[in-house]
């Protein structure tokens, strides 16, 4: 059986909402490479494995379901972002040149 990553996706660069990053994902790594067929040249796999993509709501969720179904994962932390507070009017502030 393929490697499993577990991690908390990012939020997405084309909306400002954070809808979804509250959930752990385990999915797994690819076992097989992509192939390009003959005839049409579209691009295929033969991993189904690579399709599936399981939801959790906590980090310890999913990593018990790897350890009791004996996947091997890999665990990646979630980046924190720090927001800075700031007003329109600061677009607009005089800063000396240094």
């Amino acid at each position: 059986m393929p490697k499993a990553r577990i991690y908390r996706p990012d939020k997405t660069a084309m909306q400002s909402g954070k809808a979804g990053m509250k959930r752990w994902i385990l999915e797994f790594a690819p076992d097989q490479p992509y192939f390009i067929d003959g005839l049409m040249g579209w691009t295929g796999m033969r991993d189904m494995t690579r399709q599936l993509v399981l939801r959790f709501a906590t980090k310890e969720e999913a990593v018990a379901y790897a350890k009791a179904n004996g996947i091997e994962f890999e665990l990646f932390e979630p980046h924190v972002r720090r927001q800075v507070k700031k007003t329109y009017a600061d677009n607009f502030r005089y800063q000396k040149p240094a």
